[in-house]
């Protein structure tokens, strides 16, 4: 299965993705490290554009195709990306989940993005008027929303893998998806 984490930084999908993908022994495709290696490659300078994404993509697509869970997780701030993630889905046959992981909590995303440290060396952090700035479409399909405000990461970590139960594709489950839809839920 492919789960899509995307969101504006500071609102915890890095944290929930690696939660995630740890728990469900899942490979974690994070577009920032995909981004920092073209440009520590000297190819590209910040912003990279949409190398990293289509680098993404193709990775995705190739562990899906190996039978790996895929969690690939960025900011997906347009509908092309997260249509391009869902696309690299359906390319390898499996079902595709999408996630928007928000922090309703103005504040607390302030004091996130204000605090947070570089895990990816060299990595540039977006200060909050970046963060306000940013271009980010509304997402126009169902998806997943996780609000992380108030919470701790292993509290969103359950809420997500509820939500992951009723949409009847645990990734625990060794044929996601195969549930008729009568009996989900």
């Amino acid at each position: 299965m492919l789960i899509v984490i995307g969101g504006l930084p500071g609102t915890g999908k890095t944290t929930l993705a690696r939660l995630l993908a740890a728990r469900i022994d899942a490979v974690h495709l994070r577009v920032d490290t995909i981004e920092q290696a073209i440009v520590r490659s000297g190819l590209a300078r910040h912003p990279v554009g949409p190398a990293g994404y289509v680098i993404g993509y193709a990775l995705a697509e190739e562990h899906l195709r190996q039978g790996l869970t895929v969690i690939a997780e960025s900011v997906n701030p347009l509908a092309v990306t997260r249509d391009s993630w869902h696309s690299a889905g359906i390319q390898a046959a499996v079902p595709v989940v999408e996630v928007e992981v928000v922090c309703s909590d103005p504040d607390e995303h302030r004091d996130r993005v204000a605090t947070r440290s570089i895990d990816i060396p060299h990595l540039p952090l977006p200060d909050w008027q970046h963060v306000l700035d940013r271009d980010y479409e509304s997402w126009n399909r169902e998806h997943l929303v996780i609000d992380t405000a108030g919470q701790e990461p292993q509290q969103s970590l359950a809420l997500l893998l509820r939500h992951l139960d009723h949409t009847g594709l645990n990734p625990h489950d060794p044929n996601p998806g195969a549930r008729r839809p009568a009996e989900r839920g």
